[in-house]
């Protein structure tokens, strides 16, 4: 099936795929996305097709050609592998999708996602809200459209769709070695009102089963802890160095220096001993599911 809506033969244009725009600040990106748009308009320009024309075939508006030809707009996989059947380019344009994956989500989150997925060992501590490659896509929908100055449309479903790529970590083959501590308060705070809350709950659950997950929530009702000045993360490597930052130490900043690194772990170790055992945690998060 082409890009044209079945049921109305409709031809997609920005509104039926918001997010997808090149970040100017990227440069990586922006010459990805350039080149690719090149090499598009140069093919269609060699079979003798115009924009319009060309569009009608793969299945989207004619401003939306012009947009992505001209590096402007980033490209969906089903665009390339119907521009490639359409312009007779042999699998190469379909091909450029292997570039456009790397480059369709914001930088910042690009270097997270990538060292999440070299790390053989991932601790966090969340103490406001939950944990990124916890949520479900509705819930990191409610966080990011109640940000403030609010985020456009198009970059609420653009960070949806990077946050929910990087929970690709789960998937990888050696998994890694993931430890997380929640606070209660994270559990009762109904993010999106109560059914996607209840979500929320249940992929928690789901996580927290994971054979390569320990799972442990902090009760409300505990003595003092490391973690009250904020979220700690720490990410170890294959070749026995690692990152860390602390939301309370080094100013915020990831730190990579074996002193530093002790500070965090020594925090997150203790965090760690005060909070309910996986076991007991995992019934806690039972429990609050049955109270609705």
């Amino acid at each position: 099936m082409t890009a044209v809506e079945a049921d109305s033969g409709r031809l997609k244009g920005e509104a039926d795929e918001p997010g997808w725009e090149v970040d100017p600040d990227d440069e990586w990106g922006v010459a990805v996305i350039a080149t690719v748009g090149r090499q598009l308009k140069l093919r269609r320009e060699a079979v003798g097709m115009r924009a319009a024309e060309f569009g009608t075939a793969v299945g989207y508006g004619e401003d939306m050609v012009y947009k992505i030809e001209g590096g402007k707009r980033i490209p969906r996989q089903d665009y390339l592998v119907r521009a490639d059947e359409v312009l007779g380019a042999g699998g190469l344009i379909a091909a450029a999708w292997e570039d456009v994956k790397r480059v369709r989500y914001p930088k910042k989150v690009r270097e997270l996602a990538k060292l999440e997925g070299q790390a053989v060992e991932i601790g966090v501590y969340e103490c406001n809200s939950v944990h990124g490659l916890l949520q479900t896509p509705e819930h990191a929908r409610a966080l990011f459209e109640a940000a403030q100055p609010p985020y456009s449309p198009d970059d609420v479903e653009r960070m949806v769709a990077a946050r929910m790529a990087r929970q690709s970590v789960f998937r990888r083959d050696p998994a890694p070695s993931v430890h997380y501590v929640l606070e209660e308060a994270v559990l009762r705070r109904r993010v999106g009102g109560t059914m996607l809350w209840r979500q929320q709950l249940e992929r928690l659950l789901e996580v927290g089963r994971l054979r390569n997950v320990t799972f442990q929530i902090m009760p409300t009702e505990t003595d003092a802890h490391p973690g009250v000045d904020g979220k700690i993360e720490l990410l170890k490597f294959p070749d026995g160095t690692a990152v860390g930052r602390s939301d309370g130490a080094f100013s915020g900043r990831p730190t990579s220096d074996p002193k530093q690194l002790r500070i965090l772990e020594l925090r997150y170790g203790t965090i760690r001993a005060q909070a309910l055992s996986p076991r007991e945690s995992l019934a806690f998060i039972e429990q609050v599911l049955g109270e609705t």
